[in-house]
Order: structure tokens, then C-alpha cells, then sequence
């Protein structure tokens, strides 16, 4: 079996890859940010896809400054990050086990509802608050990779890296997921969605393996 990567020698391109699938496999799971973006883009066009992600990464980035800026100092020591990165390694087993459970019924058939009177920037705010799962997410995942961030050798740009690897793969699929509703559903259908949230799913098991090394290398620093 193959031995997975030591977190410490991570660069960039390994530090936006991880970010971005992990992004990817929250972003394609339904939610209320898909539903109001079906929404926004019945009544606006493509743009208003974007326009959402806006909203929604204006949060996570005034969230990661605050982490920073609060729990920076904190997450460089071996016993917390490995605690957090433990932690994360068990929210992501139960997200991918969720995700696997949920393949034989999901669909993109999503029902616009009544429109909004908000913009999308705001509705990509208030829904992000608004959802219990974003703030069990950065709570625990987004701590890890914060943690895993700071330890890599890129220092505190690991963090900028991060960041954007996180919010492009939201900007990537709800892009998609506007032009689908703007032009049709003939580009993907249910059975292809389903294949997409599967290997995301997988994906999420491998990061889960990724983070207890993690938490098990930095744990053993400060217990020895």
C-alpha cells in the first residue's frame, strides 16, 4: 500500500489540490445554497451563480481572518492540531458515509421556488450563517486544513492557498450548476451527478486516512 504524503512536505499545488477536492465534495451535495442559486439564476441568468459563491466566500473569508487572527498562535501547537486534525479526520468518515447512503437518491431536479427579493451576494451570506453543517465544517475540517496549512512550509501563504483552492471549487460548480439551469440539462444528467458525488465521497475516505496521520504524527510530538 502505498505510504500516504507527510502533511509538512505539502506545497502549493498539493495544498490547493487538497482544499479544492474537499471544497468540491461539500459544494455538489444539495443544500439551501443550490436551491437559492436555482432560484437567482431563473430570474438573473448565469451571473447570479457566481454572485452567490460571492456572497458565501466573503464569509469563509472573514471566518478564516478571524481564525487566524484568534487561533493561529494556538493551532501551530502539536497537541491541538493534532487533536483538531483527529477530529476532522472523523467529520469527514461520516460526511463521505452520508454522501454514499444518499447516491441511489439524489437528483439535480431541484424546484426553484418563489423568487427573492435579496441579492445573491446577501442570500450566499444569510444561507451560509444559516446552515448548522457550514459551521460544524469550519469548526472541525476547515480547522484541520487551517492547522495543516500553518505547518506546511509555505507559512501563513499556505493559508491564502488554501483559501483559494477552498472557494474555486464552489465558484467551479455552482458556475456549472448556473449554466444548467440557464441552457438546459443536456451536459450532465442524474447518473453522471451521482458518479461525481461518489468519487468525491472516495475522496473524502483518502482525506480522512491524510488527517489521522496527521493527527497521529502531532499528537506523538507532544506527547513525546
Amino acid at each position: 500500500m502505498t505510504a500516504l504524503p507527510d502533511p509538512a512536505s505539502l506545497g502549493a499545488w498539493g495544498l490547493w489540490f487538497t482544499s479544492f477536492v474537499i471544497g468540491l465534495s461539500g459544494a455538489v451535495m444539495p443544500g439551501p445554497v443550490l436551491a437559492v442559486t436555482v432560484s437567482h439564476v431563473a430570474r438573473q441568468g448565469v451571473i447570479a451563480g457566481p454572485l452567490v459563491v460571492l456572497g458565501h466566500a466573503i464569509l469563509e473569508a472573514a471566518l478564516l481572518v478571524a481564525l487566524v487572527l484568534g487561533l493561529g498562535p494556538l493551532l501551530i501547537r502539536s497537541g491541538v492540531a493534532g487533536v483538531v486534525g483527529g477530529v476532522g479526520a472523523l467529520i469527514l468518515v461520516w460526511l463521505a458515509w452520508g454522501m454514499f447512503r444518499s447516491l441511489p437518491r439524489l437528483t439535480l431536479s431541484v424546484e426553484p421556488g418563489a423568487a427573492r427579493k435579496a441579492g445573491p451576494v446577501r442570500d450566499g451570506i444569510l444561507l451560509s450563517l444559516a446552515n448548522p453543517f457550514w459551521t460544524l465544517w469550519w469548526a472541525t475540517v476547515g480547522l484541520s486544513l487551517t492547522a495543516m496549512a500553518l505547518e506546511t512550509p509555505l507559512g501563513w501563504w499556505g493559508l491564502v492557498i488554501f483559501y483559494f483552492g477552498h472557494i474555486s471549487a464552489d465558484f467551479i460548480w455552482y458556475l456549472l450548476v448556473a449554466l444548467l439551469v440557464a441552457k438546459g440539462r443536456r451536459f450532465i444528467n442524474d447518473t453522471a451527478y451521482r458518479w461525481l458525488v461518489g468519487v468525491c465521497a472516495g475522496f473524502l475516505v483518502f482525506f480522512a486516512l491524510y488527517f489521522g496521520r496527521f493527527a497521529w504524527e502531532e499528537l506523538g510530538k507532544a506527547l513525546g
